[in-house]
């Protein structure tokens, strides 16, 4: 079923969702369930499942290095699928720009619809780990909107290259991102509100926010977005701090601001453990306050990690 149907049945209730990764190459995928085992007595109506970006290692090959490509993280669809087999749960892959060609984008799409997955999160994806700054894959998109377009297409029976002539079509529902605090590369929020309309309007179906720690942000944003005409369900997405590091982490890698109050709390912490009981605090009281609003979903980042997301769940659904 596609997010915007899960949304339309809840009649204004909030639902639940929440993000996972996939395992490193090599590991059992049984820890994975084992995150996921807790979470599924709050029904989510999806989980998202990440895409790892490819990377350059280096192999010693005869006293030399030889550089490769790998994907540390694989095996998104397969995941995907086995999580709607195995919870009777829509699973949603994310899939990226950089990285894959557009016809591998093409032949990522068909398998999904093939597996019978109704929704699809589209997404730039970040740079790799040796540039500065996003440098799009040769015949690849460079922009998510691209992606969506490409997406909408498939989704109108349109295949690249215009070599397949069939009456079957893809029917995805298609997520992007939005950025409460604007993405690190834009100049300002409304200059990136601008680019997400040009994601809604070449066919995204729903919002899924960044993470953010100050609720009146999203507010904001959500105002923003609908005075420009965005109309499309915003989630909100929601991360607990988890650790110490969190305070220099986040900032750093998502461009985020964490609320004085909040750095505070942490600060005063002598162990991670403390750290994580504030983290579930400081996010139930987020979650308390986005469903006394009407938020259609509250989208949980667990990074792996289901104790706290549990915790909180818990207490507010």
């Amino acid at each position: 079923m596609k997010v915007t149907e899960h949304i339309k049945q809840a009649k204004g209730k909030t639902l639940f969702s929440f993000e996972i990764i996939p395992p490193q190459k090599g590991q059992n995928i049984q820890e994975l369930y084992n995150s996921i085992d807790p979470l599924i007595e709050f029904d989510p109506p999806f989980i998202d499942v990440t895409t790892s970006r490819e990377e350059y290692v280096y192999i010693e090959k005869q006293g030399l290095l030889d550089r490769k490509i790998t994907r540390m993280r694989p095996g998104t669809v397969g995941i995907c699928a086995s999580i709607k087999h195995k919870y009777n749960v829509d699973a949603i892959p994310h899939v990226l720009c950089g990285g894959f060609t557009k016809e591998e984008t093409e032949y990522l799409l068909v398998d999904c619809h093939y597996l019978g997955l109704d929704n699809v999160m589209a997404l730039r994806g970040d740079a790799m780990k040796h540039e500065k700054y996003f440098s799009p894959t040769k015949n690849g998109h460079a922009f998510a909107s691209e992606l969506v377009t490409q997406i909408h297409n498939l989704n109108q029976g349109k295949y690249l290259h215009e070599i397949i002539d069939s009456p079957y079509k893809a029917d995805f529902c298609i997520g992007v991102a939005g950025y409460p605090e604007k993405h690190m590369e834009s100049p300002s929020l409304e200059a990136d509100l601008r680019r997400l309309k040009e994601k809604v309007d070449a066919g995204a179906d729903y919002v899924v926010t960044q993470m953010f720690f100050d609720n009146a942000k999203y507010f904001n944003f959500v105002e923003k977005a609908r005075a420009i005409g965005i109309t499309v369900p915003i989630i909100p997405g929601i991360k607990p701090i988890a650790i110490k590091r969190h305070l220099q982490i986040l900032p750093q890698v998502f461009k985020i601001d964490l609320p004085e109050s909040l750095v505070v709390e942490v600060e005063k912490c002598n162990n991670n453990q403390q750290v994580r009981q504030i983290g579930i605090e400081w996010a139930i009281q987020q979650s308390k306050e986005l469903i006394s609003r009407g938020v259609p979903v509250v989208h949980f980042y667990s990074m792996g990690k289901s104790d706290n997301i549990k915790a909180i769940a818990s207490t507010v659904f």
